[in-house]
């Protein structure tokens, strides 16, 4: 039997490496893929090798992982439940899809992963592999053996397998940090510094602030501070420099597709920027009406994207959509970072809705005698109900 792994190097993964030659006396190919996770790739390759791997392949994805499906999230403005810019769940369909091609390639007769039944990362990896791969066995020892982690460090430690620090679970890619498990599972008690990798404590960070300007092509990043940059480039620039002004940490309770809640917390500076960006100059450029619907569109794509629906066919015709109203979205966005927080201050497009003439108070140039009978029109029914309600 001949199994592709998706491979990341840590705990989980490699005692899955084990165990699926010692119960299945599987052949196993591991498979990693750098999504800009801040990993030893070379030394992760080394490790599979040495627990038995028959081949072992390291995928280089960053910049795929950007323009394809980070800009995109910027596009779609993707938070989830409204909180967190969506990191983890952006780069599984990815990873599943450079899984399924070594996997087609080595004639697998099964792909793996380390997911558990808890969590959601479980229905990103077995739907894509069934959109890309159908009818081929899906292996989950987490979830089909019963794991745990307790129970891993144990047989890690049995086999000599070298793990990282077990106190949290970690997942990174180059649109952010996840941290859930160990400490912060208390929800009760303020999360410990330590868990913190890309971001300065707000309380440390510079006593000055710090001004950015993004600009957009037609709701593409493409600038910042005047500076053209490639999208890998763009991304890692604004983690250092937002993450050094406390940007971009978020600590809440999230809804698992399973139904479970947790808390979990996210490091995401360079995606708090872009995303405040990207929605004032909508603001800007877009109608009432569009940015209303538009905010609907963009929620149900978060979500699609969340649960692991990355090939429902409603993912490609919210984007559809999307793109129409974005050849609009081009022009100049100015942001302040100070201690923790994002503020924009000031905004310029050539599809600007914004006028001053209209607007000013010191301008005349709106005729305020036809509001009279808008005011009249507008509330006639509400008046009127008002005045016939029953006692």
């Amino acid at each position: 039997m001949r199994v592709v792994l998706a491979y990341s190097g840590g705990l989980d993964t490699s005692v899955i490496l084990k165990l699926l030659q010692e119960k299945l006396g599987a052949e196993v190919v591991t498979v990693t893929v750098d999504v800009g996770q801040e990993d030893d790739l070379a030394e992760v390759e080394q490790k599979a090798y040495r627990l038995g791997a028959k081949a072992h392949y390291t995928v280089e994805a960053k910049e795929e992982f950007v323009r394809d499906y980070v800009f995109k999230a910027v596009m779609m403005n993707a938070l989830y439940d409204g909180a967190y810019p969506l990191s983890t769940a952006l780069a599984r369909p990815l990873i599943a899809e450079k899984v399924a091609e070594v996997a087609k390639k080595e004639g697998a007769d099964a792909v793996a992963h380390g997911c558990t039944g808890k969590g959601n990362d479980q229905l990103r990896f077995d739907i894509a592999f069934k959109a890309l791969l159908p009818g081929i066995k899906i292996i989950a020892p987490v979830r089909e053996w019963g794991l745990t982690r307790e129970w891993e460090a144990q047989y890690a430690a049995k086999h000599g397998i070298p793990v990282k620090s077990k106190a949290y679970s970690i997942d990174e890619n180059l649109w952010g940090r996840s941290v859930e498990g160990g400490a912060i599972e208390d929800i009760t008690a303020e999360p410990p510094e330590e868990i913190y990798a890309w971001t300065v404590n707000p309380a440390k960070a510079p006593d000055e602030p710090l001004y950015l300007e993004v600009e957009f092509s037609a709701g593409v990043p493409s600038r910042v501070n005047g500076e053209k940059m490639g999208p890998v480039e763009m991304v890692k620039f604004l983690n250092q420099v937002a993450g050094a002004h406390g940007v971009g940490r978020v600590d809440m309770i999230e809804n698992r597709v399973v139904g479970l809640k947790s808390r979990e917390i996210y490091e995401v500076p360079a995606a708090t920027v872009l995303i405040t960006a990207h929605k004032e100059l909508e603001r800007l450029t877009l109608t009432k009406r569009s940015m209303d619907f538009k905010e609907m569109v963009d929620g149900e794509w978060a979500k699609l994207v969340y649960q692991g629906l990355w090939f429902e066919p409603l993912r490609e015709a919210l984007e559809a959509f999307a793109y129409k109203l974005e050849s609009r979205v081009t022009g100049n966005v100015r942001l302040k970072l100070f201690k923790g927080s994002v503020s924009v201050v000031g905004r310029n497009s050539p599809y600007g809705l914004y006028d001053f003439d209209l607007i000013s108070y010191f301008r005349s140039g709106f005729d305020q005698k036809m509001a009279i009978g808008f005011v009249e029109l507008f509330g006639f029914q509400a008046v009127a109900s008002h005045h016939k309600r029953p006692s």
